[in-house]
């Protein structure tokens, strides 16, 4: 087969399956992973994927922008599954930030319907009227400019707004995640370090996020898989693949 045409197959192969692995080339193609890595870094170069550690993934496939309304939206089945181990995990009393998520959107559906009492602290004005008729639960919303893009509350005046309080537990949400270098990324610097801000006042921190997070990446790092406490995601423990599970055991990272 000659290069131009095993490109094309490798791009053939990306689109159907989002991603590729260099030894599954190497086989399929009956050449060295020397040259499969050679050819992806070429299809790099022409803008065409994104290598990633062992393998790599269509450049559609990574984060862009996309509006908290549209994601809530898409409301899909792992994301219920996460948003009921949220309010599972919430305890009577407790001090609760709910970052800017379409995650923490649905759990807070649901945290509205509960008859637990707590304090909620969110930079996401939208879940306000989810709790009109709650009297149980104390809702702060943090001030500071709002960007429409996003759905929330970002930026240094919302930080400024963060920092005077202290919450028991914070639900970060995240646009990509590298599980070989533990980065945990965003896509907006803003939105970022108004993410860590909330991490720093809270004593325990969740990152929620459905597993596929793990196969997409964003501009911006704004945390490390080690800086939580643990990782909710629609699985659950066994069902997290091999490779996982010791990354996370690595890092003292519980599996939610």
């Amino acid at each position: 087969m000659f290069l131009d045409e095993r490109l094309e197959k490798i791009l053939e192969i990306l689109k159907k399956e989002k991603k590729v692995k260099v030894n599954e080339l190497s086989e399929e193609f009956s050449v060295s992973e020397v040259i499969i890595r050679k050819d992806l870094k070429r299809l790099e170069l022409e803008g065409k994927l994104k290598r990633t550690h062992g393998g790599a993934i269509l450049l559609k496939e990574l984060v862009h922008t996309i509006t908290l309304e549209d994601r809530i939206i898409n409301r899909t089945k792992q994301k219920e599954m996460i948003a009921k181990k949220i309010v599972e995990n919430i305890k009577e009393g407790e001090g609760v930030f709910f970052d800017v998520s379409s995650i923490n959107y649905i759990a807070a559906e649901y945290l509205s319907n509960s008859e637990k009492s707590l304090n909620l602290f969110t930079n996401m004005p939208s879940i306000a009227a989810l709790f009109n008729k709650n009297s149980r639960i104390k809702l702060t919303i943090i001030g500071g400019d709002y960007h429409k893009e996003i759905g929330g509350i970002i930026g240094s005046e919302a930080i400024n707004n963060i920092i005077k309080y202290n919450v028991d537990k914070a639900f970060i949400g995240c646009a990509g995640i590298d599980l070989d270098t533990g980065k945990v990324m965003n896509f907006e610097s803003n939105d970022g370090n108004t993410k860590k801000a909330i991490m720093n006042i809270s004593t325990q921190k969740f990152l929620i996020t459905e597993l596929r997070k793990f196969e997409t990446e964003g501009s911006f790092n704004f945390s490390n898989l080690a800086d939580f406490t643990a990782i909710f995601s629609e699985k659950r423990r066994a069902d997290y693949p091999s490779t996982m599970r010791k990354k996370f055991q690595e890092l003292d990272v519980e599996i939610g």
